[in-house]
């Protein structure tokens, strides 16, 4: 399967806010609109486009400050026409090596509506485990990676 990120650029930003979710998917994460906005005001956040091939599937976001060995994941969506696809899995492994080839990270959290069972499902079977719900009713789940950052 060809799944890549890359970064969000001028060229491919309204793809990204083309891209929908099923309608009861919808209160589980912000817009990809929204997500835009907040990353061109926060010098940490990295807006990642999903590619599958040569399409753009999806949209996730982490930031993963210098002075901090703990990154986040904070957007993580596929487009609702190529759910089902293996696609979240993929792209999930793809942003957790690149976070992991940044050298300072060691542990990476994410957070989602504890509603959301294919969240709760993917991010489980990646190895997060679930430390309970935040201030926001939010369930945060942390990753400790590998010494060797893969």
């Amino acid at each position: 399967m060809d799944i890549r990120i890359a970064p969000v650029t001028p060229a491919n930003s309204a793809l990204v806010t083309a891209l929908r979710l099923a309608p009861e998917q919808m209160d589980f994460v912000a817009s990809n609109a929204a997500s835009l906005r907040e990353a061109k005001s926060d010098r940490d956040a990295r807006p990642r486009v999903i590619m599958a091939g040569d399409r753009i599937v999806g949209f996730l976001m982490y930031d993963a400050p210098q002075d901090d060995d703990e990154a986040r994941i904070y957007r993580f969506m596929i487009d609702r026409a190529s759910q089902g696809k293996g696609y979240g899995k993929a792209a999930l492994r793809e942003v957790l090596r690149e976070i992991g080839g940044l050298g300072h990270i060691r542990h990476v959290s994410i957070c989602y509506e504890p509603e959301n069972e294919a969240a709760r499902q993917l991010y489980r079977t990646a190895g997060f485990v679930e430390e309970g719900l935040d201030e926001d009713g939010e369930m945060i789940a942390d990753l400790v990676l590998p010494r060797d950052g893969r």
